[in-house]
């Protein structure tokens, strides 16, 4: 078993791009339900719209990469009052059902054979991020220790880690302000702020559009990565995947996201090499090979279920301060 291939494997997904696009989305909930107390099982949306906004702007319309950048922001404003306004006056689960809900319509409506010519179906749109890496100032792979990145995913990388330091940089600013105190204190107890004469529904709307434009920044990261978007990406999986992220670095916290998208990403691919190495080598007879993937969530779930059992707060977080309370 190659021991320093599965550790470099590892290193280079726990700050690849899979780690900067759950980071990006945990970082959304984080303000969703880490400070406000929103419960969000939609998230996978709000990447979508992100992602399918600047495909179709370039390919189908023909417009430069910022226009569906623009686009795809103001899908995610739009998307977060749609949302929001039906719902936010009730109590939280209602907010989880109409998320999860919203995000298998926005998948299923971009997947469909009616509307292919514009989203590409089944098979989305590929090919259309030249432009981005027209930018890049990168000729030379990286290769730098355990680290193993090609020239183009280390300009994603760079320019996805970039976002993830300014997202974090702003929740760390709006949540020591006036307004990040009225949002945690909506948190606490929403009938309190109520009596102060404080319009809950007003910040909670605000909440939800911000970190629905904090984690649609994933979604534009993984279109240029993959430069591709296809609708199976943006199922429920990813959507619970960023929920395991915000659990394990601990939310209410500005890094918690961060720390626990690079723990995350690193951890499964670490556990799938050694898992696959030990398969291979025989140490391990009572899984076959073709199981490995399956085994590997199992371990990584049952870790989390002791994470929630031992430390429920997560790495970062502080139980004094979070309190798993939807009303």
């Amino acid at each position: 078993m190659d021991w320093g291939n599965i550790f470099s494997q590892a290193i280079t997904q726990g700050l690849g791009v899979q780690a900067v696009i759950f980071a990006l989305a945990a970082v959304g909930l984080n303000v969703h339900f880490g400070y406000t107390g929103l419960l969000n099982f939609g998230q996978a949306a709000f990447l979508a719209v992100a992602a399918y906004g600047l495909a179709v702007t370039i390919v189908f319309l023909g417009l430069p990469m910022w226009v569906g950048i623009i686009i795809g922001l103001v899908a995610a404003v739009l998307l977060a009052l749609l949302l929001g306004i039906p719902t936010l006056r009730l109590r939280a689960d209602y907010l989880a059902i109409v998320t999860i809900a919203a995000a298998e319509i926005i998948r299923l409506l971009v997947r469909s054979v009616t509307l292919r010519e514009v989203f590409g179906g089944s098979d989305g749109i590929n090919a259309f991020a030249d432009e981005f890496y027209s930018y890049s100032p990168y000729t030379q792979n990286l290769k730098f220790g355990p680290i193993d990145l090609s020239a183009n995913d280390l300009w994603v990388v760079t320019v996805g880690w970039v976002l993830v330091a300014l997202a974090c940089v702003l929740v760390w600013l709006l949540m020591r302000s006036p307004w990040g105190r009225v949002i945690k204190a909506i948190r606490e107890d929403e009938d309190a702020v109520r009596s102060l004469g404080k319009n809950v529904y007003f910040y909670k709307m605000q909440s939800l559009i911000l970190g629905g434009v904090l984690g649609c920044l994933g979604g534009f990261i993984a279109a240029v990565a993959f430069q591709s978007v296809q609708p199976d990406f943006f199922s429920t999986d990813l959507t619970f995947f960023a929920w395991a992220v915000l659990i394990l670095g601990g939310a209410g916290r500005v890094l918690g996201p961060v720390l626990g998208a690079v723990v995350f990403w690193f951890l499964l691919v670490f556990i799938d090499g050694a898992l696959a190495g030990a398969v291979q080598d025989g140490t391990i007879t009572f899984i076959r090979s073709d199981q490995v993937g399956q085994v590997r969530y199992w371990i990584l779930g049952l870790s989390l279920m002791l994470l929630m059992i031992y430390r429920p707060q997560g790495i970062l977080g502080d139980k004094r301060e979070l309190a798993l309370d939807a009303r």
